[in-house]
This record gives C-alpha cells, sequence and structure tokens, in this order.
C-alpha cells in the first residue's frame, strides 16, 4: 500500500452499471468526514458491469469501524444493487505456503517479506510435500509442515492441511510451485484465495511441462501466469502475466531458466495486488486496479 493508505478504509464495489455511482459512494465518505486517498473505477460496456476501488483516510471519519458496512449498505449498496467488500489498511493478512521441490518462488517471497517490503502480511507456516524444505524454513524460522501425497492418503493429507490453515488463522494460500492437484473441496474453502504461478503464458502450453511444449512448438516467447485457483485446472481468473523473448538458440534449460525469473516476478506482483486488495473477480476474469 502507498504510505498514505497506512490508516484507511478500502471499498471494493461491483453492480449494474447505472448513473450516480460515483456520487453515491464519495457523498457517502464526504458525509462522514472521510478524506479520499485513492479511486479508480472501470466500466465494462460489455456486460454493463460497473466495478470500483475507494480508499479513504480514516482519520476524521466519524463511523467507527465496526459500523461503516451497515451503515454502507444501508444508505448506498442496497440502491443502487451493489456487492462490496469492506478492508482495513493495517490489517495483516495471513499467509501459507505451500511448495514442492523447486524454491525459487519460495525464496523470492521469503526475501520480500524478510526486506519489509510487504508490511501488512505474516506468514505463520509452509506445507511442503517433501522434505527438502525443512532447511529453508529454519533459515527463516518459520514453521513448516511436510505432508507428503499420494494417490491413497490424498484425502487425509487435504484433512490436515486444512486443520493446519485453521489452526493459524490463514487468510490466504500461495501455491509457490506447489506440484499438487488441490481437490475441489479444498479450493471451496478459500474461494479467490489461493494463488498459483503457473510456468506458461496461460491458456497456451497448460500442464506441467510447459517450457518443453514451448520449446517443440518453436515460440519466440515464454511466459508466466499468476492467477486464483478453481475447480477447474489452470483455469481461474488470471491475476498477473508476463513475458521474455526467446530464440531458436535456446535449450528447453534455457527456457526453464529464463521461465524461471520470470515467475518469481509475475508471482510477487500478484501476491502484491491482492495484500493491496486491488483485485475484483466477476465471472472468472478479474479487474486489477493497480
Amino acid at each position: 500500500m502507498s504510505q498514505r493508505e497506512r490508516n484507511a478504509a478500502i471499498l471494493l464495489i461491483h453492480c449494474p452499471d447505472q448513473p450516480g455511482l460515483v456520487a453515491a459512494v464519495t457523498q457517502f465518505i464526504r458525509a462522514h468526514g472521510g478524506n479520499i486517498l485513492d479511486l479508480d473505477q472501470h466500466t465494462d460496456l460489455e456486460h454493463g458491469r460497473f466495478f470500483m476501488r475507494v480508499a479513504w483516510d480514516l482519520a476524521g471519519f466519524d463511523l467507527p469501524r465496526e459500523a461503516i458496512g451497515a451503515r454502507f449498505d444501508e444508505a448506498v449498496a442496497a440502491r443502487f444493487g451493489m456487492r462490496w467488500e469492506l478492508f482495513f489498511s493495517d490489517q495483516k493478512l495471513r499467509m501459507a505456503i505451500f511448495v514442492s521441490r523447486q524454491f525459487h518462488c519460495l525464496f523470492d517471497l521469503l526475501a520480500r517479506y524478510h526486506a519489509g517490503e510487504w508490511p501488512n502480511v505474516e506468514i505463520p507456516l509452509i506445507i511442503s510435500n517433501h522434505p527438502d524444505v525443512t532447511d529453508i524454513a529454519k533459515r527463516f524460522e518459520l514453521a513448516c509442515h511436510v505432508l507428503p501425497v499420494t494417490a491413497q492418503n490424498k484425502a487425509r493429507q487435504e484433512a490436515e492441511q486444512l486443520r493446519l490453515l485453521e489452526a493459524h488463522g490463514i487468510d490466504f494460500i500461495v501455491l509457490a510451485r506447489y506440484m499438487q492437484i488441490l481437490s475441489p473441496q479444498f479450493v471451496a474453502r478459500f474461494p479467490n484465495r489461493i494463488i498459483n504461478i503457473h510456468h506458461s503464458f496461460l491458456p497456451a502450453f497448460p500442464g506441467a511441462r510447459p517450457y518443453h511444449s514451448a520449446w517443440a512448438r518453436g515460440v519466440k516467447v515464454i511466459g508466466a501466469t499468476s492467477h486464483y485457483v478453481t475447480a477447474e485446472l489452470d483455469a481461474g481468473p488470471i491475476i498477473e502475466q508476463d513475458v521474455v523473448r526467446v530464440t531458436h538458440k535456446d535449450t528447453v534449460a534455457d527456457l526453464v531458466r529464463k521461465g524461471r525469473d520470470l515467475e518469481k516476478l509475475v508471482l510477487a506482483r500478484a501476491v502484491w495486488h491482492h495484500l493491496q486488495r486491488e483485485i475484483l473477480v466477476f465471472e472468472n476474469r478479474t479487474v486489477v486496479f493497480a
């Protein structure tokens, strides 16, 4: 978040497009003594849908935090059929990291966390299906739980994962190259709160070996995609993407090396947008107010 949003309320709103929406929201904030710090909006003309993110300073705002949502719903949201979420910028989100045996994204996340780039997040635990991660967790003084997954024990291990997530009060999950498919039942417990990094510019080359597929196809760019996880594999709402150029001289190993650099950056951007409450999901697409 920006420095001026350190003590702010944030509303994410979407509803059918109609006259007076911006005025109604801003007048509500003004009527209670709020000073708007940031406002962004988008109208999807094809679907006739309005989207907004607005943040305002809570210093001098005359409603207590616990009363803002109900008052906004009564005074504004109900009148316009708004769907909304209210957040506070000083609330820390608790993030769990799932990882398998490739640690480039994990190291990048932990480095940003320990460097203080993400002041509004806590990382209570790491979960992995391989023991290789335990030394990394110790180095960063983080709790780590190793839960090997097989076809025979998958349901039992997912139940234990959910127990750990609940025990640690986890708000959202980052799959930092976690090479297991989560069950629909697991995903349903964290709607739009599981962020994955896929080593491909989706929807091209889904699956487990996209760099090999891209090399075989002779592509001139490779990419990475970060998205929210849904029950359909590699098909959730896309948060962030980027590409890097490759040539006929690059081997599969070169593509993997270049791709891993990109994966770290794309995943970090997606986590940042989530932490800043900049993402609205509608019909498997995202509006990212960045």
